[in-house]
């Protein structure tokens, strides 16, 4: 007899690979069936599929604008949910919490949980259309929210006090857990690597995540003759509005102020080769890419924006710079650049506060916990 059927509804294959793997291989080791639905990528749906879970194919990614589109949507997560029967079915980000959450409660899934990953673009932006978008959405949040035997979890307490505010959830049936976790065997300090520094932006090459800001301090110090090499570690994301177009990357590539490093999937390996960190994003969840960083004991300069602020003790294991200040992002960057004492002090500190607050450990442990909530209440 199998277990009871756990899916996960997620808007991209890859990030279940780098988000939520260890949680699905706990949850399986402890006696569930577990299905994963995302839209389909051959590496990663090879990855699922060899850890023994069942995948199905579902069109969730985000930037999708045609309304009939998404009606057809909604009725492939209704016909799937419907097929499956799951006693647990876990949405992660916007798209899969919406729409999965409006079909979960509707064929009366016993037990749900909403991931809360971001706010995302909707909500750093204010022109009218996000504005709109926004009115729409909350009620449909309230709806999936309202499920009878749910548990919502978000990565900071911003996000968590502005859904309390809005009276978009219960605060009883939230949960925060700070970010996904990493290994902190795989992501370790190493040797800092010889020659003129390396500033690494580590992320998709997107304005919210603050890549203007950085390509101003990459052009600032190449100006002021400074050596260091200016790093970008990421893939191009054109279903965000603020995707940066291919020729503007090479256009920068060519003018000597960075190198495009591309979408790496050793990031271990990457981080090595990094002096300093620098992700001056407009908004997260709480961003893995810094919380690696952390691990490894290098340096971080960030915005201090919710999710953020959450990795970074400002002064002590990094700096906080305003959000979108490129001076002050350029100033940070001087200050570790021409102090190899103080990247290190700080990049000791950034890995204490990953043992102490980020291990994969915790995060799996406070995962399944809200599991067990749901399936043997008080």
């Amino acid at each position: 007899m199998s277990g009871p059927r756990l899916l996960f509804l997620v808007n991209e294959a890859l990030f279940f690979t780098t988000h939520r793997l260890p949680v699905a291989m706990a949850a399986q080791a402890a006696g569930y069936d577990v299905h994963v639905a995302a839209p389909y990528q051959d590496g990663p749906v090879s990855v699922i599929q060899g850890c023994g879970f069942n995948y199905y194919d579902l069109p969730l990614e985000r930037g999708r604008r045609n309304l009939l589109g998404e009606m057809r949507l909604i009725a492939r997560c209704f016909h799937l949910i419907r097929r499956i029967k799951p006693d647990l079915v876990h949405h992660v980000a916007m798209k899969p919490v919406i729409f999965g959450g409006l079909v979960s409660r509707i064929l009366g899934v016993p037990a749900v949980v909403h991931a809360i990953t971001g706010m995302g673009f909707l909500f750093i932006r204010q022109d009218w259309l996000a504005r709109a978008l926004r009115v729409l959405i909350m009620p449909l949040y309230r709806y999936a929210f309202g499920h009878p035997n749910a548990r919502v979890i978000f990565q900071n307490p911003d996000d968590l006090d502005l859904f309390l505010q809005q009276e978009l959830v219960r605060k009883d049936i939230t949960v925060l857990i700070k970010g996904c976790g990493v290994d902190v065997e795989t992501f370790a300090p190493t040797s800092p690597p010889g020659g003129p520094a390396v500033v690494m932006f580590p992320a998709r090459i997107l304005g919210d995540k603050g890549v203007h800001e950085f390509i101003h301090a990459a052009r600032t110090h190449k100006a002021a003759g400074s050596e260091a090499k200016f790093v970008l570690v990421g893939r191009r994301d054109p279903a965000n509005p603020t995707d940066v177009e291919e020729a503007t990357i090479r256009g920068w590539e060519q003018e000597g102020l960075v190198e495009w490093w591309g979408f790496q999937t050793n990031m271990p390996e990457i981080l090595t080769r990094a002096h300093i960190i620098c992700m001056p994003s407009y908004r997260e969840g709480l961003p893995r890419s810094l919380i690696e960083a952390a691990a490894c004991g290098l340096p971080i300069v960030t915005a201090d924006v919710p999710g953020c602020r959450e990795v970074v003790r400002d002064g002590i294991s990094g700096y906080l710079v305003p959000v979108r200040d490129g001076t002050a992002t350029t100033a940070a960057i001087g200050k570790l650049l021409v102090d190899p004492d103080l990247r290190r002090s700080m990049g000791q500190a950034a890995r204490q506060l990953a043992l102490d607050e980020f291990t994969v450990e915790d995060f799996v442990a406070d995962s399944l916990a809200a599991y067990d909530a749901l399936r043997n209440p008080i």
